[in-house]
């Protein structure tokens, strides 16, 4: 059993009152989806077109390690609190194709591999069932995106999802 989680969207509410100048100097910017690609890591959906966004730096792996890591992502003014996917693919995941990152306790790369989302379930299994495999990362493969963190459910036999 898995669960899928959206980012918390309280350190990103901020950035929405911020002008154009002070998010540049965050390294961020405010977008407007003008079609498909605008993946929400709150929400963990896709941006409507019209829909605002900011774009802005994440520290997704941080972690005292070699595989520390940083990247953009979307987040959704919309966006108020974070998806939480148990036992399934949210829909922003199973069409687009992933690159699945394993790791250990310490943050340290135990496994790696390329997938389309639609078949994530079955590698999230097969990394799960490594015991030195502690939580996943899901990042676009084409872009490098970081696109949602994988860990394990801790209650067997519950089912849900928003």
């Amino acid at each position: 059993m898995f669960i899928i989680t959206g980012l918390d969207p309280a350190p990103f509410a901020r950035y929405f009152d911020l002008d154009a100048a002070a998010l540049t100097a965050l390294g961020a910017r405010r977008v407007v989806a003008d079609g498909p690609g605008y993946p929400c890591r709150v929400s963990l959906v896709d941006a409507h077109a019209g829909e605002e966004l900011i774009l802005c730096p994440y520290e997704h792996h941080a972690v005292t390690s070699p595989y520390r890591a940083s990247g953009p992502i979307f987040v959704r003014r919309a966006a108020t609190a974070p998806a939480v996917h148990i036992d399934e693919v949210p829909p922003v995941l199973a069409r687009r194709l992933l690159s699945v990152r394993a790791y250990d306790r310490a943050g340290d790369l135990v496994d790696a591999e390329v997938t389309p989302g639609a078949e994530l379930t079955a590698h999230i299994t097969r990394l799960f069932a490594l015991d030195a495999v502690a939580y996943l990362h899901a990042h676009n493969a084409r872009p490098g995106c970081f696109a949602a963190r994988v860990d394990r459910h801790p209650h067997r036999g519950a089912r849900a999802s928003s």
